[in-house]
């Protein structure tokens, strides 16, 4: 996110004017979610004849963003990436196709902002610019689960273990909820579909409200849930069994307005501790 519009989102200019003038007795951590659709061929459009756009083609949208990933930058002002994984499968949310989920844990909204006015960044940003088809960053906050939350049950002790062919699964939510009712259908569906979930050894990595979206596509979000499960077998198990599928259709379905459920495999997960040590 640079002064200018981006190609691959809006940029919510109130919710960034928000982010950058918290009051620092109210600031504090905020959690960047970070949904990624790659384009095939990296278009780098910033071309001159000494640029770092000039003469860069045959990247594909993947390899441009690996140039970007400001890591450094992030661990300067005190910022983390908790969680990246690649979509293996996209359930729900017909478009767009999302390939990769990433969250950055800032120490503050400000710092958010101010890394955008970096030059450093700046130079990076380049890439992501060419890479990138689009995006949604959601600026999220920790909010409690509901009683009876999951995590009781060792992996040890589940039907569908994780092995190596079929290793730990987050299942990434987004949601917004409908009008009415929305709460007490999702929380009546809840009350079945943890208890299936639980025995086959799910666990809350962490829920999140959403504050605002600072770049997507104009839709409004309420919530984005990771919830971790042993394996993807496990995940079905859950997926396929009756009772939780009646209360789909009788709660859930209802209660929701729009959504996406992402299968993603982690390569960084340090998302509950990033939570925990906030």
């Amino acid at each position: 996110m640079t002064s200018k519009q981006p190609t691959y989102g809006t940029v919510d200019r109130s919710y960034g004017m928000r982010l950058a003038t918290t009051p620092p007795d109210r600031d504090g951590p905020i959690w960047m979610v970070n949904l990624m659709r790659y384009r095939a061929e990296a278009v780098y459009r910033e071309v001159s004849d000494t640029g770092p756009g000039s003469g860069v083609t045959g990247v594909t949208g993947r390899e441009a963003d690996e140039r970007y990933s400001p890591i450094d930058i992030l661990h300067d002002i005190g910022a983390s990436v908790v969680f990246m994984g690649d979509v293996a499968e996209q359930l729900l949310g017909d478009s767009p196709v999302w390939d990769r989920v990433a969250v950055v844990r800032y120490p503050t909204r400000r710092s958010f902002i101010e890394m955008q006015q970096r030059e450093d960044f700046r130079e990076k940003h380049l890439h992501k610019e060419a890479g990138m088809a689009e995006t949604i960053v959601a600026g999220c906050l920790p909010v409690d689960p509901p009683a009876g939350h999951l995590g009781e049950v060792a992996w040890d002790d589940v039907e569908y273990p994780p092995s190596d062919g079929d290793g730990p699964l987050m299942v990434i939510h987004v949601l917004r909820f409908a009008e009415g009712d929305a709460e007490a259908d999702m929380a009546a569906y809840q009350t079945t579909a943890f208890a299936v979930a639980s025995a086959h050894g799910a666990r809350i990595s962490g829920w999140f409200g959403v504050e605002g979206t600072i770049i997507g596509d104009g839709r409004r979000w309420d919530q984005v849930r990771f919830n971790l499960f042993p394996s993807r077998a496990a995940f079905m198990a859950v997926v396929a069994d009756p009772s939780r599928l009646e209360a789909q259709r009788a709660h859930r379905e209802v209660s929701i307005a729009d959504t996406y459920t992402l299968l993603v495999r982690p390569n960084v997960d340090n998302l509950a501790a990033s939570i925990r040590s906030a």
